[in-house]
Parts: C-alpha cells; structure tokens; sequence
C-alpha cells in the first residue's frame, strides 16, 4: 500500500514539474521558436525562387547550377508552392504584430 501511495505521488510530481515546464516554455521560449520558423520560412521562399525561378520565368542564376540543386529542392516543391500562392492579410506580416505590447 506504501508503494502504491509512492507512485502515485511521483506519478503527480512528475506531471506538476512537466506541466511546469510547459508553461515556463510557453512564456519564455515559445515566441521565439516561432520567429525562427516565420524567418526559416521566409528565407526558404527566397532560396526557392533564387534556385528555380527559371520555372517563374525570372531567370536570376544559370540553369546549371539550379539542376545541380534540383534533386535536394524537390521534396520542398510542393509546400514552397502552397505557402507562396496562399492568399494573405496585410495583417499577417511581422511588422504588424505587436511584440511585448
């Protein structure tokens, strides 16, 4: 019976100090992982349309370099594609967000 009781209050310890660190995240980590996937995002669209903006027609570096690239870029096509032609607020940039207002 005293184990039982053990376990139980290890099994509540340990979800109190997860929950804990959830919210510690959530306050301080949390908003910067997000930026970093908005910027991560942001410099890939430019990476995509610097590689393979012969297929735009915006012909910006030599097609043979783009080919030689072509075989790491291609899984990447599908949600470059998506994420580019996706309709958009004015709202949904950066510099409207109000950071620590």
């Amino acid at each position: 019976m005293a184990d039982l009781t053990r376990e139980l209050e290890q099994s509540r310890l340990n979800r109190f100090i997860a929950t804990m660190g959830d919210f510690l995240y959530g306050m301080s980590g949390l908003a910067f992982e997000r930026h970093a996937q908005e910027m991560r995002a942001s410099l890939e669209t430019v990476f995509m349309v610097v590689t393979l903006g012969d297929m735009l027609g915006l012909p910006v570096i030599p097609p043979i370099y783009a080919l030689r690239i072509l075989p790491y870029v291609l899984p990447l096509t599908a949600t470059w594609k998506r994420r580019v032609l996706r309709e958009r607020d004015f709202s949904e940039s950066d510099e409207f967000d109000l950071h620590g207002v």
